[in-house]
């Protein structure tokens, strides 16, 4: 997949122009030991090869929706997706640009947890990736309304960022292609643009750069794929038929680009004050979350403010980050074997946004040794892509190989055993079947706990309370 990548000046510069001219409408190192030898068959999982492949027909999961404030989740690249004929005006990304996309967006992450908060904004874009970047990572999409009378829009759902935003008409900027109608302002009787002396506008600046024309507060994020250039204003959200929230801030964006295919915008779920929990918090309590299915081809959901699952166990969120959403990673295992991370990996970031999960240097190494020592039944390749093991299982038929279970094991005694479609991913079809984990390239306690690895996981975000949970079998 094409993508622009645009330098850190390069917004700033498209920010000016928008506000002047466009405003009519106001490698792997070395690693650590593995400790022990021994393994059982319980902590063994088998596969059935074809389930790697993807599927042309859309499954429809039987507990999506099974509550009131739910939205439909599906992969943007499954034959789910709500628009008629996306599946096949949209160019699916092989798997190595993926894993290109989740190094921005690790990168942008990594700078932003060593930047200076003192630092403005536009100080900050003058660096090589700005706090303000974050790359259009993430694969997976919601429906919500705006507007009145209410008009739908389908969004990438990210944790890791705060602002939503849509693609407006008459995108006098440019836009990207979208199956869907932009949302038209005029046409929305609770539509408002926000003022330069507001509240709203002042938070924003915090978010991304901000500046003002004709006392209208405009916005700029900058993506590693992409940005989005628009106006601050308000509307009406609709999330189900009981769930409307006037007067909730938006970017309606009229110069926007990046990998955003299959979608219209962005939907934040953030935590900082601006994101869509702490908008609608005096009804859903900051509470929050989401199930992402086993494959592209199903469904799951993200659901707002509801009953908490028996089933979900708790870590607290890492006071480490600021405005994501942090966690304490204190141990992996391979086949029921545990890596000596020591302390290796304590600031973990849960991200619904980023595909992989990424893992230090040395922790990765180890991680990927012990899978591979215990795959030894199994015919290695020469992986093209960035991944290491991969596999060929293109011989194995409708077999079904046993590969080693993983488990991440994070505060407060909770055990996340990834289920078995987020442990391998194709390639390169069956010939190149490889562990879906991914290096940071750094020997820092910075990771990313990827979507891939989240999938039939309830994920709870009490944003409230200051935990996250995790129960299994969620869709």
């Amino acid at each position: 997949m094409a993508s622009t990548t645009l330098s850190p000046i390069s917004l700033t510069f498209i920010l000016y122009v928008f506000l002047v001219l466009l405003c009519p409408l106001c490698s792997l190192k070395k690693g650590l030991t593995v400790e022990g030898k021994e393994t059982t068959n319980k902590y063994f999982r088998t596969v059935k090869v074809n389930s790697l492949l993807p599927s042309n027909v859309c499954s429809q999961s039987p507990r999506v929706l099974n509550r009131a404030a739910s939205l439909r989740v599906v992969n943007r690249y499954g034959p789910c997706i709500p628009v008629t004929g996306a599946p096949e005006t949209i160019n699916v990304p092989s798997t190595a640009e993926f894993l290109l996309q989740d190094q921005l967006r690790v990168k942008s992450f990594q700078v932003w947890l060593s930047r200076n908060p003192s630092s403005g904004v536009f100080k900050e874009m003058q660096t090589t990736i700005p706090a303000s970047i974050v790359p259009t990572g993430g694969a997976y999409v919601v429906t919500v309304g705006l507007g009145t009378p209410k008009k739908d829009f389908t969004l990438l759902f990210d944790t890791g960022s705060d602002l939503t935003w849509t693609q407006c008409e008459p995108c006098l900027g440019g836009c990207f292609p979208q199956d869907q109608p932009k949302f038209d302002p005029t046409t929305s009787t609770s539509y408002k643009n926000v003022s330069c002396s507001s509240e709203f506008c002042k938070l924003i600046a915090e978010e991304a750069a901000h500046g003002c024309n004709s006392n209208t507060c405009i916005y700029g994020i900058q993506y590693g794929s992409g940005y989005t250039v628009g106006f601050l204003a308000t509307e009406t959200l609709t999330i189900a038929s009981s769930d409307v929230f006037e007067n909730f801030l938006f970017g309606c964006g009229e110069q926007n680009d990046g990998t955003f295919n299959g979608t219209t915008g962005l939907l934040g779920l953030g935590r900082s004050p601006i994101a869509l929990p702490s908008q609608t918090t005096n009804k859903y309590k900051n509470l929050f979350s989401y199930c992402l299915p086993a494959s592209p081809s199903s469904t799951g959901y993200l659901s707002f403010g509801v009953e908490v699952s028996q089933a979900a166990k708790f870590t607290p969120i890492s006071p480490k980050f600021k405005r994501l959403y942090g966690l304490n990673t204190v141990g992996i295992s391979v086949g029921g074997r545990k890596l000596p991370i020591n302390g290796s990996i304590s600031r973990t970031l849960i991200d619904s946004g980023t595909t992989f999960t990424f893992l230090p240097s040395p922790t990765y190494s180890a991680l990927a040794s012990a899978f591979r020592e215990m795959m030894a039944n199994y015919t290695l390749t020469n992986g093209t892509s960035g991944f290491q093991p991969c596999y060929d299982f293109s011989n194995i038929g409708n077999g079904t190989p046993t590969i080693p279970g993983i488990s991440i094991f994070f505060e407060g005694g909770v055990e996340v055993e990834i289920d078995v479609s987020g442990i391998l991913i194709p390639v390169n079809g069956l010939k190149e079947v490889c562990l879906a984990f991914a290096d940071t390239g750094s020997d820092s306690d910075f990771a990313i706990f990827g979507n891939y690895q989240q999938k039939t996981y309830e994920v709870i975000y009490d944003v409230a309370k200051g935990m996250v949970g995790f129960a299994p079998k969620g869709c």
